[in-house]
């Protein structure tokens, strides 16, 4: 990370408020996960916003990574690295409150992408302490608008109480950031006031409880100094919850502490798993995934954002819909019109044809369609609240048991999520160019529910990643087994031998011995010229590669399949998988299966069909 304070906003600034934000939400989460009663009971906004600036870290970082390849003496401008942020944060935007903060960040982005397009003298541009307040009141009125129905008392307060005191601050970034800091953080303190549900539970606005520990971390870019937090009193509310709630102190550091009487905030109750749902009929990028575990929703009133002294007792909606969109804005107007009809909790933001949409349902399919007819809907999220008692608080209600051991699985298309779930997994989906951070993994691993996890990468490159989730996932008491697949197919050998019953280790033996006798590979298309394994390829040849290494170049996709298939089984084998992308020829598995039952006698062959998974083929051969 960059050295701290910095002078003005930079690139080099914005990418070291990015990483002091993810360390500070990633301190915070738990707290900010555990006050979490609005509008929706769900106890993961925390987690929420801390995978939100993940995303915008991994993008900002790459932009950096970029410049540093290509060995150019100066680094990425602040507009570089302002939209970069804004990107990221919109693409890993989660939940209510992460769209939110995706909007905030873009708000900010486009004013500091104003103020700095380029190198001056040799000088990197940089916005000084007037662009910062502007782009602190931007944000705060872009995230007005894209909130369907504003409220007070939610993290909108917030920013627009931050924005409103940095207007009034003189001085630099350091200056203009201390006073939106302090404005946000006495707001922040007054949301009990606004919103009855808060004051009931006793807890501040856990999206504005985040958005405050953002800001804490831009203080301390320009200042070089954490900011102390003053905790949030208990309220009268918070008393009447009684031994059903979760309480927790919190020092003023921010720091969890010991329940000694000094109590900061009192917690709402366990959360509850969420059903995955899985939508077959659905176009492959309209891929319905469940997210992480989540608690009954407190009866949620319209928008992030309603008024909910009226409507707090009535029953909300039963679905979580967030999904990308491609879109004009045009469209994107209607869109908004009909899923306001269609439920609350609506929150679509950015723009220039990228948009992320969400909104709390009950005909989560309405509002899958509804996208559908408005542009290209894709890396969609469907959480259902929970079944039978959504509209119940975690107070009221026991938590569910854990399992005794369960299966987490990184999975590269919409099609093999459905197989890995049929199995028994929790899955995560790794998109083309889109690998998961390590949150999202541990987010599953908690997903699952279980005392003992085994984790399957299904990717080389996620070795690491998956390691340090497992390493997360210890620490808090779930005993994880990382099992090094390096690709899906791998991943399926495993799952066929898994058998809950037997003990934990003799299960991963059992498991790490199917995958370790499951020769892969894969046929893709080359995107530009390049050496390999086996000579120089041309952008658009065909490559087969076996065990992650470049075997046959060739010109045609079957022919290329069959020569790898060749190749594998010439070592022998019993089973053959293939998994076929969205692009593979229509005719590849008959083929292929065809050559196996004429060449490879006593070898069977099985057939899935993988969606949109990068590879245009896999090949399993155990």
């Amino acid at each position: 990370m960059a050295q701290v304070p910095q002078t003005f906003f930079d690139a080099v600034a914005v990418r070291t408020w990015c990483g002091l934000a993810l360390e500070t939400l990633g301190r915070a989460r738990e707290e900010i996960d555990a006050i979490n009663v609005y509008p929706v009971a769900d106890g993961d906004t925390g987690t929420n916003l801390y995978l939100t600036v993940e995303s915008a870290v991994a993008a900002v970082e790459a932009v950096f990574a970029g410049h540093a390849a290509r060995s150019g003496p100066e680094g990425p401008t602040l507009a570089d690295a302002a939209r970069a942020m804004a990107h990221g944060a919109l693409i890993g935007a989660r939940g209510n409150s992460g769209t939110i903060l995706a909007q905030l960040l873009r708000g900010m982005s486009q004013v500091l992408a104003d103020a700095g397009t380029a190198h001056v003298d040799g000088e990197p541009a940089h916005a000084d302490g007037q662009g910062l307040r502007l782009a602190l009141r931007h944000a705060a009125d872009s995230a007005r608008q894209a909130v369907a129905h504003p409220v007070e008392g939610t993290v909108l307060t917030v920013a627009t109480a931050a924005a409103d005191a940095a207007r009034g601050a003189e001085g630099g970034c350091g200056a203009v950031a201390r006073a939106a800091y302090e404005g946000a953080r006495a707001a922040l303190a007054a949301t009990p006031g606004q919103l009855p549900v808060l004051e009931r539970a006793g807890v501040v606005d856990a999206g504005g409880r985040g958005l405050v520990a953002v800001l804490g971390a831009l203080v301390e870019t320009f200042t070089g100094e954490r900011p102390r937090e003053v905790a949030a009193p208990v309220t009268a509310g918070a008393l009447r919850m009684g031994a059903g709630a979760a309480s927790a102190v919190v020092s003023e550091a921010g720091e969890p502490g010991r329940g000694d009487g000094s109590a900061s905030s009192v917690l709402a109750g366990p959360a509850e798993d969420s059903q995955d749902l899985y939508a077959d009929s659905r176009p492959p990028h309209a891929r319905v995934e469940a997210a992480e575990g989540l608690a009954p929703a407190v009866g949620a009133p319209r928008g992030e954002c309603a008024d909910s002294a009226a409507m707090a007792d009535q029953d909300g909606p039963a679905f979580e819909v967030i999904y990308l969109l491609e879109a004009e804005d045009a469209a994107v107007a209607r869109l908004r019109e009909r899923l306001d009809v269609l439920g609350d909790s609506l929150v679509v933001v950015g723009g220039d044809g990228l948009w992320n949409v969400h909104v709390h349902v009950d005909d989560a399919g309405a509002a899958v369609e509804a996208g559908i007819e408005a542009g290209r809907p894709y890396r969609i999220r469907v959480t259902h609240f929970g079944a039978g008692d959504v509209h119940t608080t975690g107070a009221e209600r026991p938590p569910r048991e854990r399992a005794q051991r369960a299966v987490v699985a990184v999975v590269p298309g919409e099609g093999l999520v459905g197989l890995y779930t049929e199995a028994g997994a929790t899955t995560v989906l790794a998109r083309p160019g889109e690998p998961p951070a390590s949150g999202e993994l541990v987010q599953a691993v908690r997903r699952a529910h279980a005392r003992e996890v085994v984790l399957l990468p299904n990717d080389a490159e996620l070795r690491h990643t998956a390691a340090a989730a497992a390493e997360q996932a210890r620490t808090e008491g779930i005993r994880v087994a990382l099992i090094p697949t390096r690709s899906a197919v791998q991943g399926i050998a495993a799952l066929a031998v898994h058998e809950p019953e037997r003990r934990f280790d003799e299960d991963v033996v059992s498991m790490t011995s199917a995958a370790g006798a499951t020769r892969y590979a894969e046929v893709t298309v080359a995107e530009r010229q390049a050496w390999t394994m086996a000579g120089i390829c041309q952008a658009g040849d065909v490559l087969g590669l076996i065990d992650g290494d470049v075997a046959v170049i060739g010109s045609d996709v079957t022919a290329t399949a069959e020569a790898v298939l060749d190749r594998m089984l010439a070592a022998g084998g019993e089973m053959v998988t293939l998994v076929l992308g969205d692009e593979a020829p229509d005719t590849i598995a008959e083929h292929l299966e065809g050559r196996v039952r004429e060449g490879y006698l006593a070898v069977d062959t099985v057939v899935y069909r993988g969606g949109r998974q990068g590879a245009l083929l896999l090949i399993g051969v155990e």
